[in-house]
């Protein structure tokens, strides 16, 4: 956010109404990759029907009000870890593969 911006909405008292990847990700704590992993998982909905490449936008009182919530940042931890787990294991099972093959065919 610019700093003209920040003035600004410190002169409103009241903080943007839609948030942007980058701003509900520092809301939520979390990566800015991440929020697109939570919005795949359905646990945050972007606002509008964007495109998959378009720039997405969340509101802000919805994600102050889900970060608010015990149950939804357990869900969104969970969702998380469970998504670079199977990262990481379809990366390790693929590079397993490989090594094998080529094990076998030396």
């Amino acid at each position: 956010m610019k700093d003209e911006q920040r003035v600004f909405l410190s002169l409103m008292g009241r903080p943007p109404l839609r948030l942007t990847v980058e701003q509900a990700a520092s809301a939520l704590n979390c990566g800015e990759q991440d929020v697109s992993i939570l919005v795949a998982a359905r646990l945050l909905k972007p606002l509008g029907n964007p495109a998959p490449n378009a720039r997405k936008y969340f509101a802000t009182f919805e994600i102050l009000e889900l970060a608010n919530d015990r149950a939804f940042l357990d869900k969104v931890t969970s969702a998380i870890y469970r998504y670079w787990l199977n990262k990481n294991r379809r990366r390790r099972d693929n590079d397993g593969s490989e090594f094998q093959a080529n094990r076998e065919a030396a």
